[in-house]
Order: C-alpha cells, then structure tokens, then sequence
C-alpha cells in the first residue's frame, strides 16, 4: 500500500483483450442482482456519481454486473513473456500488484505478483521468488526489468529468490536462513514460496514488500531494498534477518510448525517523511526512519473497523489515500447460500455448511485518518480481491484484479483458463460528499 501524497509516487497499485476473451454483462452469472435495483445512470449533482444504498444487513455483498471489471473499463497488460510463458501466452499471475511512480521526472509503471514455476500448476509449495515489469505507459510495452547486468546467467526480470542464497556475503544478507528452501518429510517434497509482493519507491530508494508462504520455514511478511534500481540488486532489511515482520503466533494450515506462523500480506503505506507496514489483517506498525525495521512495540496497533457479524477471515489488507481520505481494502470471499427466503444469499459470511465460494471481492471502507475508524465496507469490485488502488500519470484511479483460480467463478472449468491473470480496472470516485471509490460503472462520467 502507498500513499498518493508522498512526492515520490504518482499513485498507487478491455475485460479483456488478448488473452482473456471478452466478458460482456451477458456472460455474467443468472444470480447477480438485477442492475435495475439501482442503475448507474444516476449521478449525483451532474458532477459525480452516486453512492449505491447500502446492503442491509451489514454483510451482503453486491454482485451486480456493474461491478465487475468487463470489457468497456478493464483490460489484461500485456507483459513481457519469459520464456515458461510460452505455452500459455500470458503471464499466469496472482496478487495482482500495479503502481506509478515519478522517477527523474517520468512516470515510471512498474508490475508484479506471485507467479508459478513451469510444471507447477500453482505457486506452491515452491515458486523461484519475485519478478518485476516496468512501462513508461500503462497500455505499455510492459518490460521485463532489465537484471542482466546483475546475473547474466539468471531469468531476466527475476529481483529476487530464495536461489539467490549464494549472495549472501557479511554485513549483506540476499536471502535469510529461514527464507531458504527446504525439503520435508515426504508430504511436499520441495518447499518454499514467496507471495504477494509490493514494489515502492520511497525517499530515493526501491523496497519490495512480500510474504514467504505457507510452505515456508517461516511464514509471513518481510521487506527487501534495492542497492541500485528498480531492478536491484534487492537485499534483506535487518528486521526480517531472523523472522518475518511481528510476532508469531497459531495459524495457517495444520503442516506449519508451531511458531512459524507470522502476519501475512504485508504492504507499505507512505505519505510525507512518514512509512507504515500494514500487516493482515488489521495490523499496522510505523517504519524506523532508516527504513530498517519496524518501531518495536509490545502490541502492533489495530486498525479501527467495522467489523462483520461474525467477521469472515479477510486478506490483503491495503491502505491508499485519495481526495484527503484514507481507503482500507480487503479482500473477502462472497459465499453464496440459501436465504430465508429460498432465494440466493450473498455475503461475506465465514466458510460453512451451505456456503459456497463464489466470488473473491474486494471490499473498502474510508476513514478521516489513516488509524480509523473505518466506515462499514462496501463492496468496490466483485472478483477484484487482494488487489491495490493506483493513480496513474494522468490522475485517474485504477485496481488491478487477478481472478483467483482456486475457488468459485473462475475455478469453474469453463473459465479457468482465464483466470490468474495481471488485470487493471478503472475506478471511479464518488466525490468529496460520497467518499467511495467503485468500479467505473456503465454511462458514468470519468471524474477523480
């Protein structure tokens, strides 16, 4: 997560051409709420869209066409290929992360995510780390970063990897100890995944935010920063040397050891000479100014939120500042059951009897200051999940959106395919009075 005020970042991290096919509102599901419940086609003094009613009870999630990422205000970048992309013809990517930054008085786009190793139909239990793209242009051409220089005989684009262990050298660690791989018992065979990974440029100098999985020695968020450029060479921050960001705790599956357990889905939010991590999924911890390590602290301070009754399990938590308001997203599973009325229920319930995955969404909330509180969320894309707001050069908001293969929608075998993708979708602004921030619905204007 990034500030869009920290001087150093323009902003923050068609459906779709090329490789996805299109997706028109007449391929969307029988049992999404009839747009005509409330049109986009109201505006809110002419200037600004209007902010749909909320759902009641505090929990349903939206799921009408309007908000999905289509044809008319999304699209797929187009990548660079490496060469395991191949076969596929485009980059199967996860956590889909996008953000614009100014660098030498140029925007400068740069594009990562949690990507598999061929033969692999996953990112687990091992992947070979972290790669990065970069554009002068949003629509590109997208880039590999150009890591030659710096491993002639590695993947071009590849910042970072457990691999790199024989980097390290006294006084720079590349890749620590509990980063590296490993072989269990038998279980998984190799093991070792890094996901979810943020690029930022703050104050001069590149960091990537990113998480070791679940397959992991330890598990969770740790922060690398580049010696040179976006490309790197990257090295660990001293406060993940040992351990992931925070304390440990139980969590996870029933294969992570005891203890290995750590707050996941980190990200970085800056705005001014300030920096925060933000942990999942309601964690925060302010940046030494050396950018070294977190402020140590007994207990991580807590996001003030709206809670849902029960609370679901949220990812991805992601903090972005736009129109002097502060934008906590998340990403929740829209369950579909059967309502006391026979019909169909949506809503970010906790998995249960009954309750099938649908849709992996993404749900915001807005707050004055960046602690809180948080308004109640709403729902700001429908299958826009673990994702990131960003500002492109021209001022315009943007989410990216990955289509998560595991469950629901895009799992169905008629769609699958077309999942795992490194998608944006326009946003559009309700205005200082509404203070949301939604997919750009049908007939509404482009005001920011």
């Amino acid at each position: 997560m990034t500030g869009s005020d920290n001087g150093s970042s323009v902003g923050r991290r068609s459906l779709l051409t090329g490789v996805a096919g299109l997706l028109g509102a007449a391929a969307l599901p029988a049992t999404a709420t009839p747009a005509q419940a409330a049109t986009a086609a109201q505006a809110s003094g002419g200037r600004y869209p209007a902010n749909w009613p909320e759902l009641e009870p505090y929990g349903l999630a939206d799921t009408r066409p309007e908000l999905w990422p289509r044809a008319d205000n999304s699209f797929v970048l187009p990548l660079e290929l490496r060469p395991r992309d191949r076969e596929l013809g485009r980059v199967w990517m996860r956590d889909t992360y996008v953000n614009c930054f100014r660098v030498g008085g140029r925007p400068l786009y740069v594009a990562t995510g949690t990507t598999r190793v061929p033969g692999l139909a996953a990112a687990g239990p091992w992947n070979d780390g972290i790669f990065v793209w970069t554009a002068r242009s949003l629509r590109g051409p997208w880039r590999l970063a150009d890591t030659t220089r710096i491993r002639p005989g590695a993947e071009k684009g590849k910042v970072w990897s457990p691999e790199f262990v024989e980097e390290n050298r006294p006084g720079r660690t590349v890749v620590a100890p509990w980063q590296e791989y490993w072989t269990d018992e038998g279980q998984f065979g190799k093991r070792g995944n890094a996901w979810a990974p943020e690029v930022h440029y703050f104050h001069g100098k590149w960091y990537i935010v990113a998480c070791m999985g679940d397959h992991s020695q330890k598990v969770g968020s740790f922060m690398l920063v580049s010696d040179g450029g976006v490309e790197g060479p990257y090295r660990v921050v001293e406060g993940n040397l040992d351990k992931p960001f925070g304390d440990s705790f139980i969590g996870g599956p029933n294969w992570i050891k005891p203890g290995a357990y750590h707050h996941i889905d980190g990200s970085l939010y800056t705005e001014g000479d300030d920096a925060w991590l933000v942990l999942h999924n309601n964690l925060y911890a302010r940046f030494r100014d050396d950018m070294e390590d977190i402020v140590p602290t007994t207990d991580l301070p807590k996001f003030q939120q709206t809670a849902y009754t029960p609370e679901p399990y949220l990812e991805g938590a992601y903090v972005f500042k736009h129109g002097g308001k502060y934008y906590l997203l998340h990403a929740a599973w829209n369950r579909s059951s059967t309502g006391a009325d026979g019909g169909t229920r949506h809503a970010y319930d906790p998995a249960g009897a009954g309750r099938v995955q649908y849709q992996y969404d993404a749900v915001v909330a807005v707050s004055d200051t960046f602690e809180g509180p948080y308004s109640k969320r709403w729902t700001a894309g429908v299958g826009a999940g673990h994702n990131n707001f960003f500002v492109d050069h021209s001022g315009h908001v943007w989410a990216t959106f990955f289509r998560n293969p595991a469950f629901g929608y895009w799992a169905d075998p008629s769609r699958v395919a077309d999942a795992a993708v490194a998608g944006v979708v326009r946003m559009e602004w309700t205005g200082p009075e509404g203070d949301r921030l939604y997919v750009q619905r049908p007939n509404r204007g482009h005001a920011q």
